[in-house]
């Protein structure tokens, strides 16, 4: 199945949005409970963190990182079923949990400069992108507290740049949304021009094969028993077929079950697709 389809996510059209214009907003995702118990639990990490140590990271900014570790409620966001909806159609089987942080924007933060979240993938572009990205917004995000700014259609750029004169758009949604886009769109934080504070989380999704910007085994530790098979697998506790990902030649599931089970995973299957029965790799033409 193409990954520009839209048969199988939960929203008609969120597909071509996406490859359209880079990105889509889901408004109303999350419940006012859930938004509150997720605050009660960031609330003292954000209390106590320090400003941010660069302009990128916002000297009027907080940010909390290994957030699994730290709140256990932020996994409603990373698994969220009408999210992941849309990254299954992008990325490969057992993607990953590229980086989760939160980003609490206070009055006076500059705007940050244009970047794209997959950059650190050294392939030429244009090309598809190898991480999907999401922005929860955990406060109403204005045009004047922050809010991010995309450049609709930049995701589909070469060697371009922003130019100062391109087309800008600020996400402005409601507590409790998500935006997803593209890891080659072209985006930043906005400058918080208001008197209150704009907080995001930011879940960002990689393939498999590519590094992420976090280690999330070490950064969740042995919080990573608590969460459900499906986070432990984006977490890197996963097979990418072949064999991408063994510990000790064995599943890496394993190290926190001993049980386990691998032939539950359909990872076997999936890599006879590679292989042939002499263990050579499969030319394109089979």
């Amino acid at each position: 199945m193409s990954c520009w389809e839209d048969d199988d996510v939960r929203h008609p059209g969120q597909l071509e949005l996406i490859q359209g214009q880079g990105y889509v907003v889901i408004e109303g995702a999350l419940d006012d409970d859930t938004l509150k118990r997720f605050r009660g639990e960031l609330q003292p990490y954000l209390d106590a963190g320090p400003f941010g140590r660069n302009d990128f990271e916002g000297y009027r900014s907080k940010r909390v990182y290994a957030m699994l570790a730290k709140t256990p409620t932020v996994a409603a966001l990373c698994e969220h079923p009408d999210v992941l909806a849309i990254v299954d159609e992008f990325l490969m089987p057992n993607y990953l949990l590229s980086s989760c942080l939160a980003i609490d924007v206070h009055p006076g933060e500059t705007a940050q400069s244009f970047h794209f979240d997959d950059g650190g993938v050294n392939q030429a572009r244009p090309r598809r992108p190898a991480g999907i990205s999401t922005i929860w917004a955990i406060d109403d995000f204005t045009d004047d507290n922050g809010a991010t700014e995309v450049i609709p259609g930049s995701h589909l750029w070469g060697d371009e740049r922003p130019a100062d004169d391109a087309e800008v758009v600020k996400v402005t949604m409601p507590a409790g949304s998500v935006v997803v886009f593209a890891g080659t769109l072209w985006h930043r934080g906005g400058a918080n021009v208001s008197d209150g504070n704009r907080l995001g989380i930011t879940p960002q999704y990689c393939e498999p094969w590519a590094r992420q910007l976090e280690n999330m085994i070490l950064a969740a530790g042995d919080h990573a028993r608590n969460y459900s098979d499906r986070i432990k697998a984006m977490l890197g506790y996963s097979i990418t077929p072949p064999f991408m990902g063994y510990v000790d030649g064995r599943h890496p599931m394993k190290c926190l079950d001993p049980d386990f089970d691998p032939a539950s995973t359909g990872d076997g299957d999936r890599s006879r697709v590679f292989w042939d029965d002499e263990y050579r790799f499969r030319s394109t033409a089979d």
